[in-house]
């Protein structure tokens, strides 16, 4: 199993929302760049609005999951920040990776 990198420089994320491509759905918002490396990294962002700790963790938790499935299909190298909506702790890990799928499709970074 490959070794998922993450982001965790605020800068990083910041430079993601200013100057990244986004796809915007109702249940998670997918910001991409292009990076210099021959690897992805990706950050997840759940804000205080989706819950409780517990919840937030469970969002990342499924997030982070339909990313690793969807991992080895992507093109190259990307920076992807993936921002949880506040339906995104009501969904099952499968409807999380098929919207997931869909978004970076458009955005050009999977492969169809």
């Amino acid at each position: 199993m490959a070794r998922i990198v993450m982001l965790n420089l605020n800068r990083d994320f910041r430079t993601m929302y200013h100057r990244g491509k986004s796809q915007v759905g109702s249940v998670l918002v997918t910001y991409v760049r292009k990076n210099r490396l021959d690897y992805c990294r990706a950050g997840i962002t759940t804000g205080k609005k989706i819950g409780g700790a517990v919840r937030r963790n469970r969002c990342r938790r499924i997030i982070r999951e339909a990313y690793r499935r969807l991992l080895p299909r992507i093109n190259g190298g990307w920076d992807i920040v993936f921002v949880a909506r506040q339906r995104t702790g009501d969904m099952k890990s499968t409807r999380i990776t098929e919207v997931m799928e869909a978004q970076l499709i458009k955005l050009g970074v999977l492969k169809p």
